[in-house]
């Protein structure tokens, strides 16, 4: 394991050159302080755990430290928001601090975000008050803990440095990490600006450092694309098979890896509702649950656009064709190992579509009832699990199919049953009042529920002893928490 001052920097992103981004220093933090730290993300690094709780370690990602090896660099890039095109926007409070490359030889973009104004950050201040960024930090890596595609989450330092929001908070800074923090506007900045040199330099950079198996195809840049394409659809159908909600689907905050990341007002489902909308300033609902299948497309649809430089249109138009398949194998895929189905039907998809409208007009708690289906047999778990429901016939006759269609599957012990579901569908997630509740007493100075609650959801399939009340239904206060983007 390594010490701090042992990590290898390979500044590939910063040496693109100014064109790219511009070189700015972060503002520290005043009294920085160990707030929570994730041993698996600093894993990742090769990092030893036991330098999280030492001085050097809040002074380096509080700002007042930096490696010499660094590079920090605020991006500059464009994006569509809430589908408006916005022509410069960049990072307005975060700094890729440099790459540090691991034993295993990956790449890993430290990224600073609350780390003070950069020459992008238009009205803003530049800072991260500390609710937002623990929220980040839970929601990175229990995310990641799902098996859902993110970027990570390293630590988060509080201080006592004040920021004004609605009303006075505590500034704070995460130090996020992903392979790269190029995004969808990247790509839309040099299209729209006619720098067609840096164009093909970003995505030459991309190409080569991200997606090299594309070199070997006839088209490189359509391979490439025809990746991300799935990669997205991907990751979309793993947020709607476990209820995650965005919120901020801009094209400036979709990766180009297909990871997620860039988390504001986001959410999980607790009563199913297609039409859910997490974000408090999404009045129009355009980042509804529902609507994230088809603004994942049309995101993908603007990146082609800005990709025609290098791709034919007709080309484009037929790799944005195999989102919807995509999209459709993989959510299907998933949503027939959580009804812990083992083989494939053709109309399994009416059977998930069925199960979803009655959850919707009951407001069944959508994780928990997929956990408790496969406590027991498929007969027993339907015959405990009615009551949850309002239309009591309509449940019976779902019941009926589901139970042939597992019957159909073949003989399967209990414990094989509940062995198989149990890993795929977690008793555990992110509700809004456990952030809540975990951020308060974080606010008040106490970060053990912070670092009690990062625990608990980085093992989120596991019963674990003594933590019943992470796996409750929330209270009604809690079902009606406003978030919005005021970070």
């Amino acid at each position: 394991m390594k010490a701090l001052d042992e990590l290898t920097f390979d500044n590939r992103f910063a040496r693109l050159g100014d064109a790219f981004s511009t070189h700015v220093l972060p503002e520290p933090l005043d009294e920085p302080r160990l707030v929570v730290a994730s041993k698996a993300a600093m894993a990742l690094l090769d990092l030893d755990p036991a330098v999280a709780e030492t001085s050097v370690f809040a002074e380096l990602f509080g700002g007042h430290k930096l490696w010499a090896e660094a590079e920090p660099r605020a991006m500059v890039y464009s994006g569509h928001q809430f589908g408006g095109y916005t022509p410069q926007l960049g990072d307005g409070r975060g700094l890729l601090l440099g790459e540090v490359y691991n034993q295993a030889g990956e790449h890993w973009d430290l990224h600073l975000k609350g780390a003070g104004m950069t020459p992008y950050s238009r009205m803003g201040d530049g800072r991260a008050v500390l609710r937002s960024s623990i929220r980040e930090f839970l929601a990175s890596e229990a995310l990641h803990a799902l098996g859902i595609p993110s970027s990570r989450a390293l630590c988060v330092i509080g201080s006592s440095t004040p920021v004004w929001r609605e009303k006075q908070e505590r500034g704070a800074m995460v130090l996020r990490l992903a392979q790269s923090h190029i995004r969808f506007g990247h790509f839309e900045y040099f299209y729209y600006t006619k720098k067609p040199e840096q164009q093909a330099e970003l995505a030459e950079h991309v190409l080569n450092l991200h997606y090299p198996e594309c070199r070997e195809q006839p088209e490189p840049y359509l391979a490439m694309f025809r990746e991300i394409v799935e990669r997205n659809a991907e990751m979309i159908a793993k947020w709607q098979a476990y209820g995650f909600c965005h919120g901020v689907m801009n094209t400036d905050n979709m990766s180009i890896l297909g990871i997620t990341f860039d988390f504001g007002p986001f959410a999980f489902l607790d009563d199913f509702d297609a039409h859910f909308i997490c974000n408090h300033s999404d009045h129009e609902g355009r980042y509804s649950f529902s609507n994230q299948v088809p603004i994942g497309q049309w995101n993908l649809s603007a990146l082609a656009q800005a990709l025609t430089p290098f791709i034919s249109v007709d080309a484009l138009k037929e790799a944005l064709g195999l989102y919807l398949p995509f999209y459709q194998a993989h959510y299907l895929d998933l949503m027939r190992r959580r009804l812990g189905l083992i083989t494939a039907e053709d109309d399994d998809q009416k059977l998930v579509e069925g199960l979803l409208k009655l959850m919707q007009n009951s407001g069944v708690d959508y994780t928990l009832f997929f956990r408790r289906l496969g406590d027991e047999s498929a007969e027993l778990a339907v015959k405990r699990l009615r009551d949850d429901f309002v239309d009591l016939a309509g449940f019976d006759a779902w019941a009926e199919l589901y139970k042939a269609r597992v019957a159909r599957d073949g003989d399967d012990s209990q414990e094989q049953r509940r062995e198989r579901m149990h890993a795929v569908n977690p008793l555990y997630i992110l509700r809004n009042y456990l952030a809540q509740n975990a951020i308060a007493a974080a606010e008040a100075g106490d970060y053990s529920e912070v670092r009690r609650l990062h625990e608990v959801l980085s093992k989120p399939f596991e019963e674990q002893a003594g933590m019943e009340q992470y796996a409750q239904r929330p209270p009604d206060w809690g079902k009606h928490l406003e978030i919005s983007c005021s970070s």
